[in-house]
């Protein structure tokens, strides 16, 4: 018997990166754009805001197969992403995003979801 997973949901925190960066809500929206067509995924519809003069970028990409958000503080130089695919090749998305903003330090946790909720014939 086989154990069946609905994808994987990943998060991606990136500290010390450039605070220009980080408050360009079109080049945010420009990258995430990138990392889900390098990964295979199926882009529905996007929604970017930016909080104004100095501040942050809040985004998200609804997917055929999931999500991919961030969400910026540059006077932190900090930025928070959420990936989720059903299918798709996540860790390319995590080499552009990381190529772009370039940040000091990386985190990356990944979560399977649904292992061991179905089980296959």
């Amino acid at each position: 018997m086989n154990t069946y997973s609905y994808g994987s949901h990943t998060l991606l925190d990136c500290y010390g990166c450039d605070a220009a960066l980080l408050g360009d809500a079109e080049g945010l929206e420009d990258l995430l754009h990138e990392a889900a067509q390098a990964a295979g995924a199926t882009i529905l519809a996007a929604h970017f805001h930016h909080f104004g003069a100095g501040a942050g970028v809040t985004g998200v990409l609804l997917l055929a197969e999931s999500h991919l958000s961030i969400h910026t503080w540059p006077e932190h130089h900090f930025a928070a992403l959420d990936i989720y695919l059903c299918s798709g090749d996540i860790a390319r998305a995590r080499r552009i995003i990381e190529a772009a903003l370039r940040p000091a330090r990386s985190d990356w946790r990944a979560f399977p979801r649904g292992c061991g909720d179905k089980v296959l014939p």
